[in-house]
Formats: structure tokens, sequence, C-alpha cells
């Protein structure tokens, strides 16, 4: 693990944030800087789509999703 000297006030932003989404203030830096990392490589991306991504990461992490079949959306049989 590596040590960096962060601003206080981002350090207290982050606590406040954390306690919202009952994160530790570490993993709440942490989630920030994976959001602003794929905003930049990724600069036409939102907010949002960029949290959805990390959301579906998790589910597909823990199993939680199934394999999409193209070509099926909207099939009826009979």
């Amino acid at each position: 693990m590596v040590s960096v000297n962060l601003s206080d006030e981002l350090v207290e932003q982050a606590k406040i944030y954390a306690g919202a989404y009952s994160r530790s203030t570490p993993k709440q830096i942490e989630h920030w800087a994976k959001i602003g990392r794929m905003l930049e490589d990724n600069p036409d991306l939102t907010y949002e789509f960029a949290q959805d991504i990390l959301i579906a990461m998790q589910q597909k992490e823990r199993g939680e999703v199934e394999p999409y079949v193209f070509g099926t959306e909207g099939h009826k049989d009979g």
C-alpha cells in the first residue's frame, strides 16, 4: 500500500459522501478516482453511465447477471 497526502478539505468531503453511501473514507476516495479515470479516458461518457458500468462490473463479479442473447428481445412464441 502506498501512502499519499491529501488535502484536509478533500478528506472531509469524502467523509460526508462515505457516510451517505456506507463506504469508508478511503473507499470513497478510491471510488472517485475510478470514476475520474473512466471519464478522463472516455470524455463522452456521463457520470451516471460511468457509475452504471461500475455497478455492472460488480454484478458480473458476483455472478448476478445473465448473458444477453441477441435477437430475442421482444420475441413472442405463437
